[in-house]
């Protein structure tokens, strides 16, 4: 089996449109954006559909597809990424002949997802996409990806004087644990879906077991 059938099948029962969509789904070189990404957010979403339900190739599609334009976290364009994911969504839909109204359900998902947008998600499917998405971003995998994102972008791990930023503003442009503070401890109150806010209330506690140790090394 070729890599690109391998990674596809782990989008199953979906793994035919996963052939399809895959080839456009993970531009640039971004590490915390890329096909490990879309795996375990389709995983999540597995585990949230078992419990909520929901079209399931719409939740596939849009998993897919969330990220296919890469905008970087310190891009001034940032809050249009989604906006531009499903614009190209669209596109690619439409290429391949889905109808109209399943294109415009997986571009709602798409535009809806992301934490910047500030767009609520109105359908079944883009609150299970907004949340497995998230689960991403929290829980030991959601720190790994911080401190991956703080190495691409040039920060440093913390403040060596006052890392709890007890006597100073929180800045998590210089210092990746200022972002569990100022973004990745806030999510797990925005969830949409009941299955996956018991799931974020499990990655909260390993968040804060994660950044508790590193205070303890340091």
């Amino acid at each position: 089996m070729s890599h690109s059938a391998s990674l596809a099948a782990a989008f199953a029962p979906h793994q035919a449109l996963a052939e399809q969509l895959l080839p456009h789904a993970v531009p640039g070189n971004d590490g915390s954006h890329d096909a490990a990404h879309l795996i375990r957010v389709w995983k999540n979403a597995l585990r949230i559909h078992g419990s909520e339900g929901g079209d399931l190739r719409i939740i596939a599609a849009a998993v897919l597809l969330h990220d296919c334009v890469a905008v970087e976290k310190n891009s001034p364009h940032r809050t249009q990424a989604s906006r531009l994911a499903a614009e190209k969504a669209f596109e690619v839909l439409d290429a391949l002949g889905w109808r109209t109204m399943e294109i415009t359900a997986v571009a709602h998902a798409i535009v809806t997802h992301s934490f910047s947008a500030n767009i609520p998600p109105e359908s079944l499917e883009a609150k299970i996409l907004q949340d497995a998405d998230r689960l991403d971003a929290i829980g030991m995998i959601g720190a790994a990806r911080c401190f991956y994102i703080a190495g691409r972008m040039g920060s440093g791990l913390y403040d060596p004087l006052d890392p709890l930023a007890e006597d100073r503003p929180l800045d998590d442009k210089a210092f990746a644990i200022d972002h569990f503070e100022t973004k990745l401890f806030k999510l797990t109150d925005g969830f949409q879906t009941a299955a996956g806010r018991a799931l974020a209330r499990q990655r909260q506690e390993r968040l804060r077991a994660v950044l508790g140790m590193l205070i303890e090394e340091i």
